[in-house]
């Protein structure tokens, strides 16, 4: 599977965290992603696959034979987004060769213009995902997500790459500042991360 293909399944699942909240997760719905994460990293073949009470997932992909005392790397990103305009559906949309002008956000009358952000302009011809203007898009840091569980998959598939023990860890609450605060970092095991 594509990365941006893994994205567009995760940022529809509403992940908001809450710092409000005394709870970890601040909030359950974190769960919702981290459940769906689980099973794909053990669909794909990642070993060691644990999700703790706390939505602190954990997996790794073994090393390649020949490499097993290599440090082992450890690639880290957080599930939950901010709250803010998270109350809506989430609808991504999809701008194919994008042509580097005003850039409409669905149906919302919202527009992200190259006057406010210069940096579009060097996007043209790319393929662009946004939200629709209704809500966040949520890509931070679920695009992470989307590069690791994909990064890994190709490893996976491709026994000509050889590499050590390759540690992933999907965290929640990053967005309110207690990502680390339950992180196991024993469990997690990488020397370089």
């Amino acid at each position: 599977m594509k990365a941006y293909e893994r994205l567009l399944n995760y940022v529809v699942i509403k992940t908001p965290s809450d710092e409000e909240s005394m709870t970890t997760p601040s909030s359950a719905c974190q769960f919702d992603l981290a459940v769906k994460l689980k099973e794909e990293m053990i669909q794909l073949g990642l070993s060691d696959v644990v999700l703790d009470d706390k939505c602190y997932l954990y997996g790794k992909l073994p090393a390649t034979a020949g490499y097993e005392n290599v440090p082992a790397i450890g690639f880290i990103a957080h599930m939950d987004t901010v709250s803010d305009f998270s109350s809506g559906t989430i609808t991504p949309v999809i701008t194919k060769n994008y042509d580097g002008g005003e850039l409409k956000l669905g149906n919302s009358g919202l527009t992200l213009s190259p006057k406010d952000f210069p940096h579009l302009e060097s996007l043209k011809g790319r393929t662009l995902i946004t939200s629709d203007g209704t809500t966040i898009l949520g890509a931070d840091d679920k695009a992470g997500i989307a590069e690791i569980l994909t990064a890994a998959e190709h490893l996976l598939n491709d026994p000509s790459i050889p590499h050590g023990e390759v540690k992933i860890a999907f965290t929640p609450d990053e967005e309110i500042g207690r990502g680390p605060d339950h992180f196991d970092i024993k469990r997690f095991g990488a020397d370089f991360a």
